[in-house]
């Protein structure tokens, strides 16, 4: 398994990995980013594996954001109405894809990121 880009290989993610992982990318569907943000800085360091889901669960979680805001803007001009939950759907499915991947011990990378943490 390597990490898409850089051709680096990452070792066999563990049971824990692999949770914590998942617990980075389902955790953002209740509490934003702060999930990602917990798990990439308490076991980041521990496994590349966990680093990598947890920085691409941050950034997605991050650009989700971005979305909600420029959707709430838009809701003067009544777009944003139709946009609050297309995003919100969006998120929800991405992250519960993301998270059955995590544990299964692949590497899930979103269709559509801003990849502002690296």
């Amino acid at each position: 398994m390597s990490i898409e880009g850089t051709g680096a290989a990452l070792p066999v993610p563990t049971a824990d990995d692999r949770t914590m992982s998942m617990v980075a990318h389902l955790g953002g569907i209740v509490l934003s980013f702060i999930p990602a943000l917990v798990v990439y800085l308490t076991k980041g360091q521990e496994s590349p594996f966990v680093k990598d889901q947890a920085v691409e669960a941050l950034n997605f979680q991050i650009s989700v954001a971005i979305a909600y805001v420029v959707a709430s803007f838009l809701i003067v001009v009544l777009i944003g109405l139709l946009l609050l939950p297309v995003v919100w759907i969006a998120a929800t499915v991405f992250s519960i894809i993301g998270g059955l991947a995590a544990n299964r011990g692949e590497v899930y990378r979103y269709p559509f990121n801003i990849r502002l943490v690296k």
